[in-house]
């Protein structure tokens, strides 16, 4: 993306950040290998990755000023990753850096054939704990921040920073990429989330896909929106109304999600987003929520240009971050965070270390 095709930089541009980071190994391959095959690579890239450490990158580079909480090793993929976060602009000055144990690693196997990625993940070790992080610290680090990120790692570290955060009215945005120990806790303080397509119903056991969205609100009175993506078909955003509109007509939420999708414009190549009036949506046997939906497309990439897309997910929240902090209403922040994921999917990031 062109610095032209940025919405104003938000006049508070401080954010923080607690989770993963990794060092991602990521062996492109021509097809995804058989059991007991020997293939080899058609190229290696290693770089910095893990959620919290993709998304604080990409919200630095769309000009954000990210601080970030998390934890490696003093080894060669401690060094490298601390190395490639400051180069990108993330304040890493609030790590703890272990003089013993390994930092967290990922191997990628992309295929290019399918244009799929699958991820081998080894843990960091020590983990890292409160205990770890001194008041003084967290304190300094909240101080003047517009938005904090959580990815749902470290989990009692993340809950410590999330109840400083939730004491100081500051929004608080958590990603559930699934179920991990711990996470209810967070989601408990979130005011924004994110969810991968299969979260919503497996949190909440709820029937449908749309239905669970109304259980997630019901469930959580603090959580202003909850955005579930999608891939390539885009995504799905439901706000709570801030004013309650009782007034709104009622109407049930799969009803309406599939109205919504019969009316969405495919043949448009560039993310768009169509939504819903402010309406009082019902789900049988869960409830009622007034809000507004929203139907998100994804930005369509030739198959030539479709390079990787590892990262994209990430990219989305950093450039949700920074709608967020530029104050951008949900009909221009999801094709804008769609369009910087579309970007990073059609280009391998650069490496910085080896």
């Amino acid at each position: 993306m062109s610095s032209d095709s940025l919405p104003p930089l938000p006049q508070n541009r401080i954010v923080l950040g607690c989770g993963q980071v990794a060092v991602d190994f990521l062996a492109t391959v021509a097809s995804f290998p058989n059991p007991d095959d020997k293939i080899r690579s058609t190229s290696l890239k290693v770089q910095g990755g893990g959620n919290a450490g993709n998304a604080s990158t990409c919200a630095a580079r769309l000009g954000l000023n990210p601080r970030l909480i998390s934890k490696v090793s003093n080894d060669s993929h401690g060094k490298g990753i601390l190395e490639e976060l400051e180069a990108d602009g993330v304040d890493t000055s609030f790590f703890i850096v272990s003089e013993k144990g390994n930092s967290s690693f990922t191997y990628v196997i992309v295929d290019s054939q399918t244009k799929t990625r699958t991820c081998i993940h080894t843990p960091g070790y020590p983990p890292l704990i409160p205990e770890e992080l001194s008041q003084s610290s967290l304190l300094s680090a909240l101080d003047g921040v517009n938005m904090v990120y959580f990815d749902g790692r470290h989990h009692e570290t993340a809950l410590v920073v999330a109840k400083e955060a939730a004491r100081k009215n500051i929004p608080i945005l958590v990603e559930a990429e699934r179920e991990r120990e711990g996470l209810d806790d967070l989601l408990d303080f979130a005011t924004y989330a994110i969810c991968s397509a299969k979260f919503p119903q497996a949190w909440t056991e709820a029937p449908s896909f749309s239905s669970a969205l109304i259980s997630m609100l019901l469930r959580l009175p603090k959580l202003k929106f909850v955005i579930v993506t999608l891939g390539e078909e885009g995504c799905i955003m439901l706000e709570r109304s801030v004013n309650g509109g009782s007034d709104a007509e009622e109407m049930d939420v799969q009803c309406l999600l599939e109205s919504l999708k019969l009316i969405k414009d495919d043949s448009k190549t560039i993310p768009t987003c169509i939504s819903s009036v402010e309406t009082k949506l019902s789900a049988d046997g869960i409830g009622t929520i007034t809000g507004k939906l929203f139907v998100g497309t994804a930005e369509k990439i030739p198959p030539s240009e479709l390079v990787d897309t590892t990262g994209a997910g990430d990219a989305f929240i950093g450039a949700v971050l920074y709608a967020l902090c530029a104050g951008m209403p949900p009909e221009k922040m999801l094709p804008f965070a769609a369009q910087v994921a579309a970007t990073g999917c059609r280009a391998p990031r650069l490496v910085s270390f080896l």
